[in-house]
């Protein structure tokens, strides 16, 4: 009897793109662009009411499109920040210079050591020890504790 191999699967096709509608891609750039601040302000700019880009922002494919936009716009943003900050190296304040200086080198992964951490350990033991075993003071042996060795207590025999 000949021996039955699996057969291919046919390849699934491509998961279908869905669309973003015109005026929500609109508001999205408004606000990653800084052009508006609020949602409600986007929404308004572009005809639609608050709820209805809400809805749309809380779809999976809205907001990983969101998602995308403000991610480019950083890394664009990214080149011009860096050059500014070298840019203030040179600024008329010296507070300023002191600022970028640190934070460029920091960037750079030139930092100064952490603030030391002080660690005291101190071994304290109690002064008083309080028995609430129920027997009197002569059936039970006096014990000693002392931070020196051999101590002997007052009024001890040995």
């Amino acid at each position: 009897m000949p021996e039955l191999l699996p057969q291919p699967q046919p390849a699934l096709p491509a998961p279908r793109k869905r669309p973003i509608p015109r005026r929500v891609r609109e508001a999205i750039d408004l606000m990653v662009q800084g052009r508006v601040r609020t949602w409600t302000a986007a929404a308004k700019k572009v005809g639609l009411s608050r709820e209805h880009l809400a809805r749309q922002i809380g779809l999976a494919h809205v907001a990983q499109h969101l998602r995308d936009r403000a991610a480019r716009a950083v890394a664009v943003g990214a080149g011009r920040a860096a050059a500014k900050m070298v840019e203030l190296l040179e600024a008329p304040s010296s507070a300023v210079q002191h600022d970028s200086a640190k934070f460029l080198l920091g960037v750079a992964g030139v930092k100064p050591a952490s603030d030391a951490q002080v660690s005291v350990n101190i071994d304290l033991k109690a002064g008083f020890v309080i028995d609430l075993s129920g027997r009197s003071p002569s059936e039970r042996p006096m014990k000693v504790v002392s931070p020196q060795p051999g101590a002997v207590a007052v009024g001890d025999k040995s």
